[in-house]
């Protein structure tokens, strides 16, 4: 624990040093979800219709944005090969950086996206179910994006093939995020949603960290 807590500490610093690369993803996150009612129709029952698919995969692909700085500017300056020679569980050292990028990341935009869920019309019964569904899965798709991240460290256009191994894992998060929230805006039961999405969760704690762990082997090789 407490190579867990140094390394969360250590990362959560840096993320406030580099505050345009958290910034980033969050900007584009807000322009993206501002610009569909001008660019599809400024209609209230169609945009309330869309908001669920617009404001996940708009999430969805602002944290795609960010993955690689989860481990990148270690790897460039050799911080992450003296991390990896700590002795202790290189599990919890995994855990630490995706729950340091998760808190500079995915905690913002739970925060911010109940607001951009109401520029669309979004119903205010399911803003709850929205911000549910995010918080169970904003950490799964970091964990899942450190697997393609940690895989691809060691190659030049890594960022672009890092999304792509990974983004085919995004969508059943995705489905069933958006069938939830849809099932919320219609008065209909989503514990079944959420049950879903917490054992994804669950398993990805338990699996993924040692994947990672294996792949950042396999790149410092």
């Amino acid at each position: 624990m407490n190579i867990f807590l140094a390394v969360l500490q250590r990362d959560l610093k840096l993320a406030l040093r580099r505050r345009r690369e958290v910034a980033n993803p969050l900007v584009f996150f807000i322009i993206v979800v501002s610009l569909f009612p001008l660019g599809v129709s400024p209609d209230r029952e169609l945009l309330s219709e869309i908001a669920p698919g617009v404001i996940w995969v708009t999430a969805l692909l602002a944290s795609l944005m960010s993955m690689d700085a989860i481990f990148r500017s270690d790897y460039d300056d050799g911080s992450l090969e003296q991390l990896l020679l700590l002795p202790g569980s290189k599990v919890l050292l995994v855990l630490a950086k995706v729950t340091a990028h998760w808190i500079s990341i995915g905690l913002p935009l739970i925060i911010i996206a109940p607001v951009m869920a109401l520029l669309l019309y979004f119903p205010a019964h399911a803003i709850v179910s929205l911000m549910v569904t995010l918080l169970i899965s904003t950490p799964i798709l970091s964990l899942l994006g450190a697997v393609g991240v940690a895989l691809t460290l060691s190659l030049r256009t890594g960022g672009i093939l890092s999304s792509l191994l990974i983004l085919p894992f995004y969508i059943p998060v995705l489905i069933f995020s958006t069938m939830a929230i849809s099932a919320a805006t219609s008065n209909l039961p989503v514990m079944g949603y959420y049950a879903l999405l917490g054992a994804f969760l669950i398993m990805s704690l338990i699996l993924v960290p040692f994947a990672v762990v294996a792949a950042l082997k396999v790149s410092h090789n």
